[in-house]
């Protein structure tokens, strides 16, 4: 896929309905000769939208308006490229933790939790958050995550966790407020209800900051598994991470975490890890595949907004 194909596909699957403003503004880069010599001086992992926006935004520039942002980000393109070279789209969406909520669940109790590409950690922490599945309310307590979730009688109870930790290859700091302010930037523009949910996700965890550990996805997480307490679940989870892995070193991932004990909770889209038999999904926006133990559960989206099981 060209990088204007990318920007294509990321305004009509991903930014359509969900952000006008990043679906406008992708659409023009897709056809902005400019912008697109410059994004192709860059490795192709980071040419990515959600990549640039969030550093233009996260420097202060103008999103909500093409013209402008065309000018800025030619005018500024060195701060731009130094910090899309060293950043990375870590989007740390506590809401994700509705759709993993059923599965971990049904898991038997108490959970060791693992979670791959952490960022800062705020998905860690499913025990501590309530949720809304339409009228059904599970746990207590802020943020409340809300989910649109169908084919599904959601969860009685949150699970038990007595042990998290994270595997990043740049972990986040909750505590501090350069990395709190990069996870605000990569937050949609319209998306207070998602800023507001950071802010609440973000005091969880600075409360009882998790374990995060800077390491590999495939070279690290053998020894980070080892440090589970005995006698909890272990649980290996991640979302929306391994599109930014090469597919040799994803391939890699997914044989060594079928060997470890526990159980392995993947949510990915459906072109980067790929299962079998797939029924269609609910509509033409970009879902995730939620699957336990590599067998597929139900369609999600990105942020947790939304899941539909396949029954």
């Amino acid at each position: 896929m060209t990088t204007a194909e990318a920007y294509v596909e990321f305004g009509s699957r991903e930014a359509r309905g969900v952000s006008p403003t990043y679906e406008r503004l992708s659409q023009v880069v897709a056809h902005d000769d400019a912008l697109l010599a410059l994004l192709g001086t860059l490795p192709p992992g980071k040419r990515q939208p959600n990549l640039l926006f969030a550093v233009v935004r996260w420097l202060g520039g103008p999103v909500d308006d093409p013209a402008a942002f065309h000018d800025y980000t030619v005018t500024h393109w060195p701060v731009i490229e130094a910090e899309l070279r060293t950043r990375a789209t870590q989007t740390n969406e506590s809401g994700r933790c509705a759709v993993l909520l059923p599965v971990l669940a049904a898991l038997p109790q108490p959970l060791a939790l693992l979670e791959v590409g952490a960022s800062a950690g705020l998905c860690l922490y499913p025990d501590r958050y309530a949720y809304r599945y339409g009228e059904h309310q599970v746990g207590s307590g802020e943020p409340v995550l809300e989910c649109a979730a169908s084919g599904l009688v959601p969860p009685s109870r949150v699970p038990q966790v007595v042990w998290r930790a994270g595997l990043d290859l740049n972990p986040l700091d909750v505590t501090d407020p350069d990395d709190v302010s990069w996870l605000d930037a990569l937050i949609w523009p319209e998306h207070a209800h998602r800023r507001a949910r950071l802010r609440a996700a973000a005091a969880v965890a600075a409360a009882e900051p998790p374990l995060l550990v800077r390491g590999d996805l495939v070279d690290d997480l053998p020894a980070l598994a080892a440090r589970a307490p005995a006698g909890a679940t272990l649980v290996v989870f991640h979302t929306s991470v391994l599109y930014q892995v090469p597919p040799p070193r994803r391939d890699a991932f997914v044989r060594l975490v079928r060997e470890l004990p526990g159980h392995w909770i993947a949510n990915e889209a459906p072109e980067v890890l790929r299962h079998e038999g797939l029924p269609d999904p609910p509509n033409d926006a970009l879902h995730n595949v939620l699957a336990l133990d590599g067998r597929p559960l139900a369609w999600a989206r990105g942020h947790g907004q939304a899941m539909t099981w396949f029954g």
